[in-house]
């Protein structure tokens, strides 16, 4: 186990870090990612990061992935936001149809994009399912491929029910030509995410296109794939909100430094700006090991048992929250310490304030348990 927990920089390139950077203000103003930082993410093929190595993917482990999705967070907000959202859903590639599977990953610009609520209904039909619902926050609409849904089932208009007596639920596949995309995110920051809304309309899709998130519905080997999907998510949210939150902070020590040349500033306030910073990234390298600890150790059972103990995903819910709560806590110790230049919106580290601030509303790091 490691000793030093890197800088989220030590994850990503120097020139992918510039060019996703240099580009997030642009990528603000279309209200999607930026065509040079779309380069990147296909180069790299992060979209992919998730997608099984059978069907063309980089099937890459947790403990890489989060350090990695950090780093991008770190880089940009909403290009990790979106990296992290569309990779995530590659990893359903596992569980699709195999058939289907290698017709929709079949490019390096693939990009699964979608939304877990269940905003629709799939009636069942001869020939398959007649879709019609519409559904919020798809982050990454705009660059596309496919979109996945959740779906109530219904035969005869009558709810299909689950083994549990509940309404049966089901993910599905689009693809991007069938659904309709609809401006809707009004959001204060995760602006180039374009985290718009879209919409079914009477779409008739065969039975292959659904599929069923369970290791046994598992149509592709690998630990990836039997790792419980709650921690997944957990995790890879949170260390979204620790990059950006990491990324704030070396921006407050620019900030910082510029306010130590102010006349009226005493020689306890500068000693406070110092201490206070010092404190935050204290707290948040502490944070991030424990986090890291807890993953490693989770994806180490995974690997060797196709099972994780239930107190090492307890350990990976836990530090996840408390990650993702107490780096927001923390940059908004610092922020008032910033000054005006925090508050303009032209300027990096707010962007950086409003992307966690907006990030950190996700429902599955709200509340510590």
């Amino acid at each position: 186990m490691e000793n030093t927990i890197p800088h989220p920089s030590a994850f990503i390139t120097a020139d992918d870090k510039d060019i996703i950077r240099n580009t997030a203000a642009q990528a603000e103003e279309l209200g999607m990612l930026h065509p040079d930082q779309l380069v990147v993410i296909y180069r790299q093929r992060w979209f992919k990061l998730l997608v099984p190595d059978v069907y063309t993917g980089r099937q890459i482990t947790l403990p890489e992935l989060v350090r990695l999705q950090e780093a991008i967070s770190w880089t940009d907000g909403s290009a990790g936001w979106v990296v992290t959202l569309c990779s995530g859903a590659g990893w359903f590639g596992g569980f699709i149809d195999p058939e289907v599977a290698k017709r929709v990953f079949d490019s390096n610009a693939v990009c699964l994009a979608g939304s877990g609520a269940v905003g629709g209904t799939a009636q069942i039909t001869e020939n398959g399912y007649l879709i019609n619902g519409s559904w919020k926050y798809a982050s990454g609409a705009h660059h596309a491929t496919h979109i996945t849904a959740n779906c109530a089932i219904k035969k005869d208009g009558v709810p299909v029910l689950d083994d549990d007596g509940g309404q049966l639920i089901l993910p599905f596949i689009f693809d991007k030509k069938d659904v309709t995309i609809l401006p809707a995110w009004k959001y204060i920051g995760m602006v180039a995410t374009g985290s718009d809304a879209f919409e079914v309309r009477d779409l008739t899709v065969p039975n292959n296109r659904q599929f069923k998130i369970d290791p046994s519905a598992v149509k592709v080997d690998g630990a990836l794939y039997h790792y419980p999907f709650l921690q997944l998510a957990e995790a890879t949210l949170a260390v979204n909100i620790s990059g950006i939150a990491i990324h704030f902070m070396d921006l407050c020590a620019d900030v910082f430094g510029d306010r130590m040349s102010h006349p009226r500033l005493t020689a306890p306030q500068k000693r406070y700006l110092i201490d206070t910073l010092a404190m935050a990234n204290k707290e948040m390298t502490g944070l991030r090991k424990l986090f890291f600890e807890a993953v490693d150790a989770s994806w180490d059972a995974i690997a060797a048992e196709r099972l994780v103990p239930d107190e090492l995903l307890h350990k990976v819910s836990v530090t996840s929250r408390r990650l993702a709560i107490t780096a927001r806590e923390l940059v908004d110790k610092l922020y008032p310490l910033c000054g005006l230049v925090a508050a303009s919106t032209e300027t990096e580290i707010n962007r950086a304030w409003r992307d966690l601030h907006t990030a950190s509303q996700h429902a599955l790091l709200t509340f510590y348990s």
